[in-house]
């Protein structure tokens, strides 16, 4: 008997299906919003961890063969040194584009009509047609820096919206037929991209957007990546768009290309710290607009559906000794220790 331990919010139709999979015993935990120590006996037993976050005495999963996370980012598990382990780790690539896409949408919409601008003219009673609320986004050059599953689903947006899309890669954009990707969305084949640049080629990348989203993960050699030299390559009419993570633009560069308008506005929605402090100067830009990390979430009402989907998917692959959807190489996992 193989057990599998499930940590996370699924639907129970999930539970039940991957209970009457012959040869497992299925153990569904209510999901934490940290690390808690799980009983040593049941530990012990497990082969298939699917969950958010960890149990502290994670060393007692002694016959751990796989390892699902419920996070596409696994920075946060630094401290675990999973690319040193000898098991598979998936992550949860796929469960939050559709959100982050349409987040990156309606940050360029918003952006470029000034909506912050259109509310405080609101709240003031005022009426004042300014050109800046009659712009649109089709036709603009929109930069996808890092071409995984947000940058895929983002482009098939943007292209139907009339833009031209660009994107940045660390080498060519292959097919990706190994990630869970949900019906209707995406594109496995890499073709939507009007230009696609390579390393050594980030100043003439730049230089041609009318917005910069970054949709790559943060690890050593992201962390700090977008700094004085490529805000300052950026048109002063671009925005920034992060829905990545924080530190990938340096803090104090994009404090000054902001206050310099180096830049013409940012959208942000993770950030340098949690939470956000009240007096941090980047909530008083009024061409910012700041969103609590909400862009992707599991609190989604899809989440425990899609996360269904791909738990059973995986699962059965396992048992089928199949390749896994989402593996997370190990070059990437100790890359990840930031």
């Amino acid at each position: 008997m193989r057990h599998v331990l499930l940590n996370v919010s699924l639907q129970p139709a999930a539970v039940d299906r991957l209970r009457i999979l012959p040869g497992l015993q299925v153990h569904w935990l209510d999901p934490t919003d940290a690390p808690v120590e799980r009983p040593v006996e049941l530990l012990r037993d497990v082969r298939f961890l699917i969950c958010k976050h960890p149990p502290k005495n994670f060393d007692d999963l002694t016959n751990l063969e796989v390892l699902q996370l419920a996070t596409v980012g696994y920075e946060h598990l630094a401290h675990l040194r999973l690319g040193e382990r000898p098991f598979a780790v998936c992550n949860a690539r796929g469960m939050f584009d559709t959100g982050i896409a349409e987040w990156n949408v309606a940050m360029m919409v918003n952006l470029t009509r000034d909506l912050r601008g259109m509310i405080r003219r609101q709240e003031r009673g005022q009426w004042e047609r300014v050109a800046a609320f009659h712009q649109e986004i089709r036709g603009r050059t929109v930069g996808l820096w890092g071409y995984g599953g947000i940058g895929r689903e983002t482009a098939r947006l943007a292209k139907a919206m009339g833009m031209i899309v660009h994107t940045m890669t660390r080498r060519d954009i292959a097919p990706r037929h190994g990630d869970f990707t949900p019906p209707g969305t995406g594109e496995a084949d890499g073709k939507l991209p009007d230009r696609v640049f390579t390393s050594g080629q980030e100043r003439e990348f730049l230089a041609g957007l009318d917005f910069l989203i970054l949709a790559l993960p943060r690890s050593r050699s992201t962390t700090g990546l977008i700094g004085e030299s490529e805000l300052r390559a950026l048109k002063p009419t671009a925005f920034v768009l992060n829905p990545a993570r924080g530190p990938i633009v340096q803090e104090a560069a994009l404090l000054q290309a902001l206050r310099d308008g180096w830049i013409a506005g940012a959208a942000l929605d993770t950030h340098y710290h949690y939470p956000m402090p009240a007096d941090h100067p980047l909530w008083s830009f009024p061409n910012v607009i700041m969103t609590p990390h909400i862009s992707g979430s599991d609190k989604s009402e899809r989440f425990p559906t899609l996360m269904g989907v791909l738990c059973i998917e995986n699962v059965m692959r396992w048992v089928g000794g199949r390749e896994l959807l989402n593996v997370v190489t190990r070059e990437d996992l100790l890359e990840s220790t930031v």
